[in-house]
């Protein structure tokens, strides 16, 4: 019974160490995700203050 248990526990350890080895290295597909994200948000938000800019010019509060 001893032997079935030593297996189990290599091929779990084994198996985690496949999975975390996997999950520390970045790849270029997702450094270039990460960078499409980033300017993603950089626009909403260019966009999102220039509709409340056309928002208080409509109502004629225009900032300076």
């Amino acid at each position: 019974m001893k032997p079935n248990i030593t297996i189990s526990a290599a091929l779990m350890m084994s198996a985690l160490l496949v999975a975390l080895s996997g999950c520390q290295k970045e790849g270029p597909a997702e450094r270039a995700g990460k960078s499409v994200d980033q300017t993603i948000e950089k626009a909403g938000q260019q966009i999102e203050k220039a509709g409340e800019k056309i928002q208080d010019t409509a109502k004629g509060d225009e900032k300076k």
